[in-house]
């Protein structure tokens, strides 16, 4: 007899919001999630919670969990983390720390690098005093370099609770990128970096 899959939720998932990346509607995602099967799905987009009243709904009417997040996108060099909040106070906690980096960024004509960081400008000493109540992910970049390590081993450090977002890239790599993950401090958790 085989036996049921567990239950997977996906957790690095970018909406439209998340300019100049995702592609589908909140709303798309939310109702794909639950015709594929999946126990919740949550979003993350850049700098951002703008899609989650939208993905909220659909979700509830779809009977899928629904985890309202956002991905943070630094200045300083910090890897991106996907940030989801555990409690309303925590929420909280977030929301201002997007609203502080909005603040920062300048108005009008802006670089490329803003506004692809949904202008929003974080450091990673600003996540520290925002951290509480927070369940965080670090999203891996291309490469897996020694600055990468180096700020994996700080977050490791002053967030002990965070995990690395693994995703496999289909290339012919993945196997022994994957190696690589789980050979630092933080523990490894499955996602997919879904777009559309």
């Amino acid at each position: 007899m085989n036996a049921a899959p567990p239950p997977y939720a996906e957790l690095q998932v970018a909406s439209a919001f998340s300019f100049l990346r995702g592609a589908s509607r909140a709303e798309e995602l939310a109702a794909t999630a639950a015709v594929l099967g999946l126990a919740a799905i949550g979003l993350a987009d850049r700098n951002t919670v703008a899609g989650v009243v939208r993905m909220h709904d659909v979700a509830k009417q779809a009977g899928i969990r629904f985890l309202p997040g956002a991905r943070l996108v630094f200045r300083d060099g910090t890897p991106d983390l996907l940030c989801y909040p555990r409690d309303r106070a925590a929420w909280g906690r977030l929301t201002r720390l997007l609203t502080l980096g909005k603040q920062r960024a300048p108005h009008g004509d802006m670089s490329e690098a803003a506004r692809a960081a949904n202008r929003c400008f974080l450091d990673y000493a600003d996540l520290l005093q925002y951290a509480e109540g927070q369940e965080l992910l670090v999203v891996p970049p291309p490469r897996l370099d020694i600055a990468f390590r180096a700020a994996v081993a700080d977050i490791a450090r002053d967030l002990p609770t965070a995990h690395i977002a693994a995703a496999r890239r289909h290339r012919g790599d993945d196997a022994r990128r994957l190696r690589a993950l789980a050979e630092l401090p933080l523990r490894m958790v499955a996602a997919n970096d879904v777009l559309y």
